[in-house]
């Protein structure tokens, strides 16, 4: 019987022997991790060949801290030396610290806490790595079940610096407390979290995941388009759909399944297309094909397939287009006009007043000047840039444009009754565009007499720096009107991604679900909104977190997306989460009240 937690507390001193269990991609970069930092490691897996390709991976990475400075020889010899290995569980008989990184199965991890209990001291901490099973569930059939916690580590081990250390409703704060304070000193952030599958960042991470495989599964756009939007629009390392392919079309299931088993939410309802590359084998990089092709089995570089998209795209020729008109005079409405002046068009900025719209130009003219402070541009063409631009006091004045672009309210019946001017005063042949994100397209194109002629172009906030515009295609826009379009976004330097006329688009059909479950973990009290965002920005790579991302954006406007989303497409899981509510009805909407999820000192 295991001796009583109180009876043998924790050593004050560090956990200085550690054994890794399972020597695959994540249990050697553990290994690595750990020796670098001055621990005895023990690595042990059954299989030999896996336990000397692990030690050959580890003398090559490490060979290559040394060419780029971050190690000395001597330092890399002696880490090396403070690694062995073996193929029996046997061998971590003398481990302060065992940390299991085997195949994500229940049957496996058991059988390896089972032999555990008859080799390691009563004191030693027993550590699963799993992001999908229950840590209680493993605690539960263990001798000691005080002693089991879950230590997550994100791949590369090496590189990431986020370790979620799991608790479960067994495990004792003493263990707790020494992993932390091991994840300290190996330089990582470690970030506590309860039981439940997929943690912080991998249970909101694979939600995104699996709307993005649904999303591309459904062919409203392309794996190309998928990917590029969410990283040119939310400024992701890689794409939904690379990531996949990188993390394994199988492991992404695996988890998914665990997390719809306890939630029953369809967003974690693994997307059918997950089972079937994954049971016909194509389950990424590790095998050469995922949702892309590959070089080879391993490698990162992406070939052309059947489904790369051809060079010359445009189908029809498009409009020419030599004067613009730019409806409104917000920050949006005057970055798009800042675009298209910059790209040499002649622009028409109107608003509803003569004031207004010079205020917008004046504006711009703000932010050339802090171009030309920066030494982006210079004075002359700065000044160049602003006379292109004519601002109107009333929409007449797009009279002569080839394409009008509205930015205004948010709202549809505002829309539609612009659409119904501008039906009136652009001459015929013009293009029209809306930059609603996400308002239908159609019910603005079915307010003129040539809906034709309506088209999406989804800029994103600051419309000068940020390169991706959502073209989005009704089922009556024409050929030569989007191919229009896509022309007019090469011209101003902007990346074009095609999507159909739904709520949301790409971008924000993926984000908003992802920034809502957040909202829901806060709600529920798993974690906190520093310890998510800290997750998010650490183990997803994403450049902010959701809720400071959420202030920014405002809460408002978030949950008026969210409601948008969940009218749509009827999901219950797309419910914005009740605590975003009561916070819009207190009045608390972000960083431009001074206080949303978070308080913000008064300019």
């Amino acid at each position: 019987m295991a001796t009583p937690l109180s009876d043998t507390p924790l050593s004050p001193s560090p956990l200085r022997t550690i054994a890794v269990v399972g020597l695959g991609t994540m249990g050697t970069g553990i290994t690595e991790v750990l020796a670098r930092a001055g621990r005895e490691v023990i690595g042990i897996d059954l299989s030999e060949a896996r336990t000397a390709e692990a030690l050959a991976v580890l003398r090559s990475a490490t060979a290559r801290a040394v060419a780029r400075g971050r190690l000395t020889e001597e330092q890399r010899t002696e880490a090396l030396a403070r690694v062995r290995t073996a193929t029996d569980l046997a061998a971590a008989a003398d481990a302060d610290l065992v940390i299991e990184v085997a195949p994500e199965s229940y049957e496996i991890k058991h059988q390896i806490f089972r032999e555990l209990d008859g080799i390691v001291r009563p004191e030693t901490i027993l550590a699963t790595g799993t992001n999908a099973l229950s840590v209680t569930r493993l605690a539960a059939d263990s001798a000691r079940p005080e002693r089991v916690l879950g230590l997550h580590f994100f791949n590369p081990a090496p590189a990431m610096k986020l370790v979620e250390v799991v608790s479960s409703v067994l495990t004792a704060p003493q263990a707790v407390a020494a992993v932390t304070d091991l994840a300290v000193e190996l330089g990582k952030e470690p970030v506590a979290v309860g039981d439940r599958p997929g943690f912080v960042a991998d249970g909101l991470l694979f939600g995104y995941l699996n709307q993005a495989a649904a999303m591309y599964e459904a062919r409203y756009a392309s794996r190309e388009d998928i990917d590029a939007a969410m990283r040119l629009g939310c400024g992701l390392p890689m794409g939904p759909l690379a990531l996949l392919d990188l993390i394994g079309v199988d492991t992404a299931r695996t988890v998914l399944e665990a997390m719809y088993a306890e939630s029953r939410d369809r967003l974690h309802a693994p997307a059918p297309i997950l089972k079937q590359l994954s049971e016909a084998g194509l389950t990424g990089r590790k095998t050469g094909r995922g949702f892309y092709t590959y070089e080879a089995p391993g490698s990162g570089t992406v070939v052309p397939d059947a489904l790369t998209p051809a060079e010359d795209g445009a189908a029809a020729p498009g409009r020419a287009v030599h004067a613009v008109g730019v409806a409104g005079s917000g920050t949006m409405a005057s970055g798009i006009a800042e675009v298209f002046a910059k790209a040499g068009y002649q622009v028409v900025l109107a608003a509803r007043s003569e004031e207004k719209a010079q205020a917008a130009k004046a504006r711009i003219g703000k932010s050339l000047s802090r171009s030309v402070d920066k030494g982006r541009v210079t004075a002359e063409a700065a000044a160049q840039v602003l006379d292109r631009i004519v601002p109107a006091g009333s929409y007449d004045a797009f009279a002569d444009v080839d394409l009008a672009v509205e930015a205004v309210a948010e709202d549809l019946e505002v829309k539609r009754q612009l659409f119904q001017t501008l039906d009136k005063v652009c001459r015929p042949g013009a293009v029209l565009a809306t930059t609603t994100s996400s308002l239908p397209v159609v019910a603005c194109a079915r307010a003129t007499s040539r809906p034709q002629d309506v088209i999406g172009m989804h800029f994103f906030n600051p419309a000068p720096a940020m390169k991706l515009v959502e073209v989005v295609r009704t089922v009556l826009t024409a050929d030569d009107v989007h191919a229009t379009v896509r022309e007019v976004c090469g011209r101003i330097r902007k990346h074009a991604v095609d999507c159909g006329d739904r709520a949301g688009f790409i971008v924000n059909a993926l984000l908003f679900p992802y920034l809502n479950n957040a909202i829901k973990m806060v709600q529920e009290h798993y974690a906190t909104l520093d310890d998510i965002d800290a997750a998010m920005k650490l183990g997803g790579g994403y450049p902010m977190g959701p809720f400071e991302l959420l202030d920014v954006v405002g809460l408002d406007v978030s949950l008026a997306i969210e409601k948008v989303l969940h009218r749509e497409f009827r999901d219950p899981g797309l419910a914005p989460a009740p605590l975003l509510e009561h916070l819009v009805a207190a009045g608390c909407l972000g960083r431009k009240t001074g206080r949303g999820f978070r308080e913000y000192a008064r300019r």
